[in-house]
């Protein structure tokens, strides 16, 4: 089972240039895993956040005409993957005409107009929210959202990610919405029990 934030111990082969023989071995690979690792996305593993550890084999191989040494390196690494289906809580970053993203771990997320709620919506973007018209709810950047995760479609490279997702179910969207909804549940309860 793939998890939303994991951690991860991967392999790599790190260079150690001459000028760094004297230094510790696993403080030079993390400098260098976390220059070629940090902030990127890759299919198989989605967003590498940060280098937590590595442990660089003591004896590396020295190659003809090259003064650096390489070592094998095993490394763990904080990483973020989407999962279709899951549910995830964030903040809304931004809103434009077509909807609003929201910021999931270290990605945004699309909530397209057509996702967040039951309601027709207009989109104010003077002041910045999406208003439902029947509801009055509102969505505004700084809004904490509950929200499933619909689409997900990673590449790789620097941000090559797109996540799509709804809060168009119960129990789903800005939290201070489903307070409302807990309450009116717990009302009625009352009213019948």
């Amino acid at each position: 089972m793939v998890y939303l934030f994991q951690i991860l111990t991967l392999e790599d082969v790190v260079r150690i240039p001459p000028s760094d023989f004297d230094k510790d071995i696993n403080e030079i690979a993390i400098k260098q895993l976390k220059e070629k690792y940090e902030s990127t996305v890759t299919k198989d593993y989605g967003f590498l956040i940060k280098i937590l550890s590595a442990n660089a084999e003591k004896i590396g191989k020295i190659l003809h005409g090259d003064g650096g040494k390489y070592h094998r390196v095993q490394f763990d690494v904080l990483s973020f993957y989407p999962v279709l289906g899951e549910l995830i809580e964030g903040e809304v970053v931004e809103i434009t005409d077509f909807g609003a993203f929201v910021k999931i771990g270290p990605a945004d997320a699309l909530l397209h107009i057509s996702q967040v709620m039951d309601d027709y919506v207009t989109v104010d973007l003077k002041g910045g929210m999406i208003i439902g018209q029947n509801t009055k709810r509102q969505l505004k950047v700084g809004s904490k959202v509950r929200a499933k995760i619909i689409a997900v479609s990673i590449g790789t490279g620097i941000s090559m990610a797109k996540i799509g997702i709804t809060c168009r179910q119960p129990m789903l969207g800005a939290l201070e919405w489903i307070e409302e909804e807990i309450k009116k549940i717990t009302a009625q309860q009352n009213q019948q029990g």
